[in-house]
């Protein structure tokens, strides 16, 4: 459960400006390398939380910076109505939701539940559907950003769900973002960030390739950024992600590729993605090839790795030849 986090955020209809306002508490579920900073800076926000992750370390460590933690999801569904998930995949959320220790399993009745998960649209509206039937409601909210951003609060939001719900799930991820953009119906929050995934993987790729071209040539890694970021090829993957180790500070490549978004939940997403397009007929052939490479990459050893560690693996390839 501690990959991509997943937040559940339940709020109860009645009284919402009280129950919403900065001190109430919040559900938290999923403490993995995005949801960790994310419960970390509703904490300094002024709410009390209540949290649970099956990995131990991430419970202990929100636990030393003052939040309870809960036996199961279950607990934490009931003792808020207020619950933010940060979670892997589609099977872990479909299992935090409707599992027999599962949220909707105590969910209270007028609680809003938002998922900040990727996964599958057709899940979300699955959930949306199940908490309907408990008398919760259900958005999804996936985010963009990385680590980096999670920590320091700059995430961006992108939401699907009614627009009373998506009022009042901003309240709380205003304080873990600064974008939060409403889609539409619940499961365009995972249509949009699907989409983002594919194209940051591409451009991954491309910077990746380009770094490594310039390098041959006898570019110094560091002009070459430079470069690139004040002409036509900017983009995030050069400026604020780069995949080359020593061209960034705080960044995974400058970390031995550690935390930060993992290779195979990039594999997950693009996967996702492409299920995306044979079922609209959408061409992406560009999406299909990073698709093929980043699988190549989880099988090969760089599962766990940043997904940034495309310039390592292109690297890798280049000297086996």
């Amino acid at each position: 459960m501690n990959g991509e986090d997943t937040v559940l955020v339940s709020f109860c209809v009645p009284a919402v400006s009280q129950r919403h306002a900065s001190g109430s508490t919040v559900g938290f579920v999923g403490l993995g390398n995005m949801g960790g900073h994310m419960a970390r800076n509703l904490i300094k926000k002024g709410h009390s939380l209540i949290v649970y992750d099956n990995v131990p370390a991430s419970v202990e460590a929100l636990k030393a910076d003052g939040a309870t933690v809960a036996a199961s999801p279950k607990e934490v569904a009931s003792q808020t109505n207020l619950i933010v998930s940060m979670l892997p995949a589609s099977q872990h959320v479909l299992e935090v939701y409707t599992g027999s220790s599962g949220i909707l399993s105590s969910v209270q009745k007028g609680s809003l539940l938002i998922d900040s998960s990727t996964i599958d649209p057709s899940v979300s509206q699955q959930m949306a559907e199940e908490s309907s039937k408990a008398g919760a409601t259900f958005v999804d909210a996936p985010v963009s950003g990385g680590v980096n951003a999670a920590r320091d609060a700059g995430l961006t939001f992108m939401v699907g769900g009614p627009e009373d719900a998506f009022a009042k799930a901003k309240e709380v991820l205003d304080k873990m973002g600064k974008n939060v953009v409403h889609c539409g119906p619940v499961g365009t929050g995972q249509a949009a960030k699907i989409c983002n995934n594919m194209l940051l993987a591409i451009s991954m790729i491309g910077t990746s390739e380009t770094m490594n071209l310039g390098m041959k040539l006898g570019l110094d890694p560091k002009l070459l950024a430079k470069i690139l970021n004040m002409s036509s090829g900017r983009c995030w993957s050069s400026e604020v992600y780069n995949p080359v180790p020593g061209v960034l500070e705080g960044v995974p490549s400058s970390n031995d590729y550690k935390g930060g978004f993992g290779t195979a939940l990039m594999t997950k997403d693009l996967g996702l993605a492409q299920n995306a397009a044979t079922a609209t007929k959408a061409p992406t052939p560009l999406g299909s090839l990073a698709h093929q490479i980043y699988r190549i990459m989880t099988n090969s050893g760089y599962a766990g790795k940043d997904f940034s560690s495309a310039f390592q693996f292109l690297q890798e390839q280049a000297n086996q030849k």
